[in-house]
Order: C-alpha cells, then structure tokens, then sequence
C-alpha cells in the first residue's frame, strides 16, 4: 500500500476577495523550495459565498475568480496543476495535484445541485467533483446547506437531496457513496440545538474557559448523524476548535447576533473492501480552524489526510514488483498517448506532431489535443486545441510493429494544428485529452516542451 497526502479547506468568504497571503491557510512553508517539507499531493479547496453578482459571474466565466486565481498563482510556484473547477453561484470548488501525479489521474467528472428554493435557485446546494487516481476513486463534495438554528429539518432535506440528485458517469461509481473514498466540507450551517438554552454571550463565555466539548454535546450535525438522519454514512473527527461562526468581521469576537457554532466542516468515508485482499484506510493528520483570516463572518477550516492506494494498481499496468512499486511511486507515470519528440514548431506555418496509443481505448468523436504552456498551471490553459477526429490521421508507419514495441500492433497517428494564435514565445507542450459526450476527462499524454519560432521574413 502507498499513502496520497490530501489537504483539504473550507472557506465561507462572505463575498469578499483575499486580502492577506494564504501560505498559513494551505499549511505552505514561505521557501518553495524547502525540501524538508512534504507537500500535500492534492490540494481540495472549497468556497462558499464567492461573489456571484452578474457581472461578477460573467467575468468569471471568462477569468480565473479571484480565489482561483490567487490559490493557483500560490501553487504553481510549489508545481502544482489545477485539474478541475467547478460553480454553481457562490459555491467553489478546486482541485490541485502535484505535476508528478498528473498523467495518473482519470476520469475527471464533476456535478451541481440546487437546493435553494427548493431547487430552483442555487445560493444553496453542492458541487462535486469526482477522479480516479492511480486506480483509486475519489469524490469530493462542497455543500453550503439552509441557514438558521431553526432549519435543522431542511438541512437534512438539503443533504439527502444532494445525495439523491447527484448522479457520475463513469461505471460502478455512479453515485457519491460508491468511491472508494469520499470527502464531504463546506458550510453545512449546523448549529446548536434550538432546546440547548444558552445565549451568545453565555456560549461565549464557555469557549473562553476552554469548556468547547460541553458545548458540542449539543452539536446538531452529530445528534442528526448518531440518528441516520443525514451524514450518517461519513465520519468526522471531533473538532478541537472552537466554534467557526459567527465573528463580527475583521476581528476574533463572537457577534452576539447568532449563536456561536460549528457550521464549517469537513467528513469522510472509506469504502475500505471494494478491493480483494486489499484493506483501504484513510489516517487524519489534521483538523483545524484559521482564527488569523478575518475577512468574513466565518473562518475557515482545514483538514489533512493520509489515504491509501493499492500497490497492486501499479503493477498491473506496469509488471513491477511490490518493492519496484514502493520505488518508483512518486515519480511513476502512465502515458497511454506517447508523443514523438518535437523539436520546434513554427509560428507562421502549419504544424504537425506524431504519437502513439499503447494500450486499448475506446475512441471518442470528442478527444482533444491542447497546446500549453511548457509550464502550465492549470488544464484550462490551453491557447489552442484541435479535435483528433477532425485533425488526425493514421500514419502509414503506424501499420507495423515499432522496434521495441510489444508484439501488438500500435497505431501511430499525425495530428495536424492549421494555424497558431499571433505572439506565441517560448516553450511549449501538447497535451491529449480523452473527453466522453459526458464531459468525463482523463489526461492520457503529454509531450516534451519545444520552442515556437518565428521565421524571419525576407
């Protein structure tokens, strides 16, 4: 068994942007280059309340947000890719890998849920976003449930909607609860229990005197987990922080106007026989609060874990042993679609570009090349892209045997990019894409990093 190290936040922003660093919110030693420090392989970073006005919206169809693009302008000096985001209003999303995992990562899915309104509008609800990686499936979920003390009902309502609507297309994990892990985080807004007869400011004056596990007796996301109401398939550490709402904004002072509680999050669950002979496990190295950010009415919470993933994987798409597999773990990767060296590409002209398919997979009319960046930070980069069913055909040296292939033939294909964007500089790599109708994505190929020149006119 080998261990994936997950960092996991959530963030009730208020609408507000960042506005102090965020190395102490991602646990970020200030040295990217501080080799002592072993770096989360992925990061799952979620928000609530992002700022979801129209024009808001609109540009953030075009841009980067502001805490997607202050996070990954942050990760990528620590070589990080930021594999998915997904929206729905002032509900965020984002997962980050490290470079290295990235052609190990599949299956790339995500989904929403309304629940504001009864569904009709989504200032309440959830996104998800699902993966496989090195074999293994992962959810994630970010939710931001009904609001109030007395709302415990919808709340369960709101959960148990999510869990019913939410609905992947990759086989045998179709539904959030069928990964072999699943991580649930976000404002999940519950409370006190409304017969738990105390004031603000007597509740206050508990968590003053450290007294905070006599307050979580009255907890109502465990009273409705111990009654299978809700969440009562995911497993939650007892929080060792004190309450994370509600703080009168730009301070660490309780505002009197709600009742202090713990309404920021983050469960798991462990489907731990999916596999025979192979036990999955996960290991909570952290679960903490962030009282330093006081840009909202919340603040935010992290958790860290260790989860495991079946070396037997490995060695079935790669022969090695179990001590190969303990190895070459970290810097393993699995390329389907191997490119050809490209030496360079021209500016002007049009450009072509050779790989092959090593193993058996199913042909889509949506796979897609991209060209990138040589160090992209995200894999909604791209600056230009082409469809293989549109620009590329077999080769005929394709039609044989290559010299150090395996007996089976492997196809070998050309893929022809007609023109590139104006005052393209520097390096760069293509990037191919397996999409289903379903919009599930896998990145099976990456090429090596070649100069864009522009021929001197005479």
């Amino acid at each position: 068994m080998e261990n994936l190290k997950l960092y996991l936040g959530t963030y009730n922003v208020g609408t507000n942007n960042p506005d102090a660093r965020l190395n102490t919110l991602l646990g970020l030693p200030d040295d990217p280059k501080n080799e002592k420090f072993q770096l989360p392989d992925l990061y799952i970073l979620s928000f609530q309340e992002v700022k979801a006005q129209p024009q808001n919206m609109l540009l953030d169809a075009l841009f980067d947000d502001p805490w997607t693009y202050a996070i990954k302008d942050l990760l990528e000096r620590y070589n990080y890719v930021k594999i998915k985001s997904v929206r729905l209003q002032g509900l965020l999303l984002n997962i980050y890998c490290l470079r290295k995992h990235l052609l190990n990562i599949r299956e790339i899915e995500s989904e929403y849920t309304r629940t504001g309104l009864s569904g009709m509008w989504g200032n309440k609800g959830a996104v998800s976003i699902r993966l496989s990686i090195y074999g293994c499936s992962l959810c994630f979920v970010n939710s931001h449930l009904s609001a109030h003390d007395n709302q415990l009902k919808d709340r369960v309502e709101d959960y148990n909607s999510i869990i019913k609507d939410q609905e992947f297309h990759v086989a045998e994990t179709t539904e959030i609860f069928f990964h072999d892990y699943v991580f649930w985080m976000g404002d999940l807004n519950f409370r006190l229990h409304e017969d738990y007869d105390a004031t603000p400011e007597e509740i206050e004056r508990l968590v003053y005197k450290k007294e905070c596990p006599k307050l979580f007796l009255f907890d109502q996301l465990r009273y409705v987990m111990n009654r299978g109401e809700a969440f009562s398939e995911l497993v939650e550490a007892d929080p060792e922080f004190p309450p994370t709402f509600k703080f009168e904004v730009g301070t660490d002072r309780y505002d009197h106007k709600r009742r202090p509680a713990w309404c920021d999050r983050i469960l798991y669950r462990v489907n731990p026989h999916n596999y025979e002979n192979v036990t999955l496990k996960v290991d909570q190295l952290s679960y903490k609060h962030h009282p330093c950010y006081q840009l909202s009415d919340h603040k935010p919470v992290t958790a860290e874990f260790n989860i495991k993933i079946p070396a037997k994987h490995l060695r079935l798409s790669t022969g090695m042993s179990v001590d190969q597999v303990d190895q070459v773990f970290s810097d393993y990767s699995e390329r389907i679609v191997e490119f050809d060296k490209i030496v360079s590409w021209s500016q002007d002209e049009e450009n072509t570009a050779k790989y092959r398919i090593t193993q058996g997979i199913p042909a889509t009319k949506d796979d897609w090349i991209g060209l990138f960046k040589e160090n992209f930070s995200s894999l909604d980069d791209y600056i230009t892209y082409e469809y293989v069913s549109k620009c590329s055909t077999p080769t005929p040296e394709g039609k044989s045997p290559m010299k150090g292939a395996s007996s089976k033939n492997e196809q070998k294909y050309e893929i022809t990019f007609s023109e590139l964007p104006n005052r393209c500089k520097g390096n760069y790599c293509l990037v191919y894409f397996s999409q289903s109708e379903d919009k599930v994505i896998s990145v099976l190929g990456i090429s090596n990093a070649f100069p864009v020149i522009k021929e001197d006119s005479d």
